[in-house]
């Protein structure tokens, strides 16, 4: 039987070319504004993405904040909140608090967020049932993509194939995954490493590309799996080289390969020996930029879908996770919850 989960992976394409298709230009940010782009969990990854794509397009200054790290004080000519649910507390604070020209991006016409922003943008067609959601966020980076002018024609046809791909069966045992990503691939890292995290409980770590090889690399051994998002190498640098094995699907290449990390190979990592000792590490790259839209990110989704599927787990719906998080706190001492040094709660109480 077909779970929530799988039926919005395999729908996401779909989701995608409709975004790119409607782009509501007059809401979101113009050429040359200054913009924050804010979330929390998924849409700060996404946020992350967008802002380096914004810079990197020539659209403008643009920073990407955590919602509750917004620096106060700090002008911009709009800023972007993303909330799929539309009830984010820490989003919905930041909005109250801001004289900035806003705009949200939501899923959920009947929430408070809709009365927030100056204008918002509703996705109500990629919205989710499953808890570890990856459809609407995929969607909203979609449209705002192809609001800077690219085509993503070929990353979506990348996406639909990546979905009718066979599941290597090795990523699913796999016991470790570290994602990297270099320049917008990023965020698209740290939001692989999460989802899967999520999603199947995984040990997933994320880092930009370059910063592996600084102490990260340590924990390369066999069975464990370092899933490069790009070709890291952006900023003239590279990290790995492809493997004698590859096949290409569509604009996407991937190679998987075991690579000796250790002294004559430094040059292939940029890595240090681990402990002394030669390790191996299983590199597998998605490797067209343009593409990562597409297979790259659902592959990331498949393998995570997979791993779920154990026994072990209760997919679509795995604890302690909510699919939206309220935080209802108040402090002994009758302060703002921006006061609060350490909030510890369970999943009961974060509604």
């Amino acid at each position: 039987m077909t779970t929530h989960t799988e039926a919005e992976i395999a729908s996401q394409p779909s989701c995608w070319r409709r975004a790119v298709a409607n782009i509501p230009a007059d809401a979101l940010p113009r050429r040359g504004e200054r913009v924050a782009v804010v979330g929390c969990g998924t849409s700060w990854f996404i946020a992350m993405a967008y802002a380096v794509l914004r810079e990197r397009a020539g659209h403008g200054e643009t920073d990407a904040f955590a919602a509750s790290e917004f620096p106060q004080g700090r002008r911009y000519d709009r800023v972007l909140a993303l909330s799929r649910s539309g009830t984010t507390t820490e989003v919905l604070d930041l909005l109250a608090r801001t004289s900035d020209r806003s705009v949200a991006i939501t899923a959920d016409p009947d929430t408070p967020i809709m009365t927030a922003a100056d204008d918002v943008v509703v996705l109500d067609y990629a919205d989710e049932k499953s808890v570890v959601q990856t459809r609407f966020a995929t969607t909203q980076l979609a449209m705002l993509r192809a609001s800077l002018g690219e085509d993503l024609t070929q990353a979506i046809a990348d996406a639909e194939e990546a979905v009718a791909a066979p599941l290597p069966d090795a990523l699913v045992r796999a016991e470790q995954f570290s994602f990297l990503g270099t320049g917008w691939s990023v965020g698209l890292a740290q939001e692989a490493a999460l989802k899967m995290r999520e999603a199947s409980r995984s040990w997933t770590e994320a880092y930009p590309a370059m910063e592996y090889r600084h102490g990260p690399i340590s924990i390369a051994a066999p069975g464990r799996v370092t899933w490069m998002l790009g070709t890291g190498t952006e900023g003239g640098r590279t990290l790995g080289e492809p493997g004698d094995h590859r096949r290409r699907r569509g604009g996407v290449r991937q190679g998987r390969e075991q690579a000796r990390v250790g002294r004559r190979d430094r040059h292939r990592l940029g890595g240090r020996p681990v402990g002394g000792h030669a390790a191996e590490v299983t590199l597998r790259k998605n490797e067209q930029v343009d593409a990562l839209l597409g297979a790259s990110l659902q592959d990331v989704r498949k393998v995570t879908g997979g791993r779920a599927a154990q026994p072990r787990l209760q997919r679509g719906n795995p604890q302690p996770v909510a699919a939206g998080m309220t935080l209802h706190v108040t402090p002994a001492w009758g302060g703002p919850l921006t006061d609060v040094p350490f909030l510890c709660a369970s999943p009961q109480q974060l509604r």
